[in-house]
């Protein structure tokens, strides 16, 4: 996984996105002749608490079948405490890697979304460090 944070700074043109306040169907096409347009500032709706948060890019896919895919971005609050079920960055012997946390019998493990990946349970004098709970999870189709 790379390591540099990305910036999360708006350019100085940095305008909101026009938004449609109807939402898209995934299945039957309906009229969206009464959708009026609104606006979405990405970094806002992303970002809650911007001086603790970044972003990075994943490498791997050990957590795909949470969605989250080789390339995308994602954007990992360093400000929220970590609990059970949570995304998190976190590294364990110098090493980084997102993965699920699960606690179990007041022990803390990491947990790929791919059974092709085994659980990360870290031994006596192991140290894991919980770096950011991830948020957010951006990908561009083209």
């Amino acid at each position: 996984m790379d390591t540099s944070p990305l910036s999360l700074r708006p350019p100085a043109a940095a305008r909101p996105l026009p938004l449609a306040l109807c939402p898209v169907r995934a299945g039957f096409p309906s009229p969206a002749s009464d959708c009026m347009d609104a606006s979405i500032d990405l970094q806002a709706y992303l970002v809650s608490d911007p001086p603790a948060t970044f972003m990075v890019r994943v490498a791997g896919d050990s957590m795909r079948d949470a969605g989250i895919l080789e390339d995308d971005l994602l954007v990992v609050d360093k400000g929220l405490p970590p609990v059970h079920g949570d995304i998190v960055v976190a590294t364990m012997d110098g090493e980084f890697t997102v993965k699920r946390l699960h606690g179990k019998n007041g022990r803390w493990m990491l947990l790929a979304e791919n059974p092709a990946y085994p659980a990360i349970v870290p031994a006596a004098g192991q140290e894991l460090q919980i770096w950011g709970v991830v948020t957010a999870c951006v990908r561009k189709f083209r």
